[in-house]
């Protein structure tokens, strides 16, 4: 069947990358990047509902989900290195031309793909993936103060707290409007993955490497204001990571961003995927054929 969901290996420079896929793929296609601490299997439910009309793929990060997690003297987790993984697995699996939907730390490397690239993207749909320093929330300004004082025990304390599963939890519960909507098997799935031999400390290099971000605004928000991609912002507006600055900040660099904030937290795509998903699809029909 077409709309089931498949569940593939690609081979890049010696990891094998996991991803998920459905739909017809002469249909346009949406590439689905995931955030921390999650994987694609937060895109489990677009998936299922946009797979009758469009060719979906969500690819696992090296060190997340179900790809290969090489150890730290074996691969350079940082955000540059993955985003030339993953745009070598665009590459290997042929795609030319998709619809790019990001959250969380799928902007700092889809971004940095997207302005190396900018052929390759169609539309973007962004949920709470921030490219704005308007957009950084008191978590994450916390943890930038403790980078700044040099306090690594404070650093190593608060980025531990975040790998448990009390802290995967938070994330997911924070801001929550309706926190009975939130599967709890989404941050159960996530802190098993994560307490798996040498995952925090693969988790630990890329919060070292997150600062490498914040330099790249300004070329990502050049990307967005010469080449105009349609955009569609979906924002859970209770976000303590990501606030809903971000989402408006979009506005100041594409003229015709559409944006839509709802009750909800980092992950509102848990609790409104069913909202989101006729929004989705009347953008997407209105911009890819």
């Amino acid at each position: 069947m077409k709309n089931q969901v498949k569940y593939r290996s690609e081979n890049v420079d010696g990891i094998n990358i996991f991803y998920r896929e459905s739909g017809d793929p002469p249909n346009p296609t949406i590439l689905f990047f995931h955030g921390f601490p999650s994987s694609s299997h937060m895109y489990r439910d677009l998936l299922t509902a946009l797979s009758a009309s469009y060719h979906v793929i969500a690819p696992d990060y090296p060190g997340f989900g179900h790809s290969d997690a090489p150890g730290l003297a074996d691969y350079d987790y940082s955000f540059d290195q993955l985003s030339i993984t993953m745009e070598r697995f665009i590459d290997q699996i042929n795609l030319k031309k998709f619809s790019l939907f990001m959250q969380d730390y799928g902007s700092p490397v889809g971004f940095r793909i997207a302005a190396r690239r900018p052929e390759l993207i169609q539309t973007l749909l962004i949920q709470n993936a921030n490219a704005y320093f308007e957009g950084l929330g008191p978590m994450v300004q916390a943890i930038g103060e403790l980078e700044r004082a040099g306090d690594s025990k404070g650093l190593e304390a608060a980025t531990l707290g975040m790998m448990t599963l009390e802290g995967i939890k938070n994330m997911y519960m924070e801001g929550a409007a309706h926190p009975e909507r939130i599967n709890p098997d989404s941050f159960l799935f996530d802190s098993l993955l994560m307490e798996r031999k040498g995952i925090k400390e693969i988790q630990a290099a890329l919060f070292a490497n997150y600062g490498t971000n914040f330099p790249l605004y300004a070329e990502w928000q050049n990307y967005l204001q010469t080449e105009q991609p349609p955009a569609l912002i979906l924002w859970g507006k209770n976000d303590q990571i990501f606030v809903p600055a971000g989402a408006d900040a979009y506005q100041k660099d594409l003229k015709n961003a559409a944006v839509y904030k709802f009750d909800g937290g980092h992950f509102a795509i848990e609790e409104y995927h069913s909202e989101m998903i006729p929004i989705i699809e009347h953008f997407l029909q209105k911009f890819t054929k």
